[in-house]
């Protein structure tokens, strides 16, 4: 991982969120997992937020980000799940019936990673996603 700049401030700074929709439903797959991943992407463009990895699996969200310092992770984390929740709900409105008026819950993980343990969750993260294309390809 090299070093970015702002304007005023160099960094390294990598954060690895993780969180669920409530009551861990298994909500996230086909076209909502296909929107998520688009709205995560949008939402963290916006802000100047790189997305370095995502994970998207049926119960959870994996996502590694490199954030310049003027971003705190727990306001970070709670515009990415705010912003997605709304748009998922409008889009699809048969989640308001599984989860209820909220689509993710209040909880999540944040970790921070220097530049050794970065690679390790980029691989961490892979991981699971080819776990969950081999689970997918025994169901079919």
């Amino acid at each position: 991982m090299k070093t970015k700049k702002t304007r005023y401030a160099h960094y390294n700074i990598n954060y690895h969120f993780v969180w669920i929709p409530k009551y861990r439903r298994k909500i996230l797959v086909g076209s909502v997992a296909e929107e998520l991943e688009r709205l995560i992407r949008k939402v963290c463009d916006e802000r100047g937020v790189e997305v370095l990895s995502l994970s998207i699996q049926p119960d959870h969200v994996h996502l590694f980000v490199s954030a310049p310092p003027r971003h705190a992770p727990s306001v970070l984390i709670n515009t990415i799940k705010g912003y997605t929740s709304r748009y998922l709900r409008q889009e699809f409105p048969e989640l308001n019936k599984q989860t209820g008026p909220q689509l993710w819950t209040r909880t999540y993980y944040v970790g921070t990673a220097g530049t050794v343990s970065a690679e390790t969750i980029q691989h961490y993260i892979a991981e699971c996603q080819e776990e969950q294309v081999r689970i997918r390809g025994m169901e079919r």
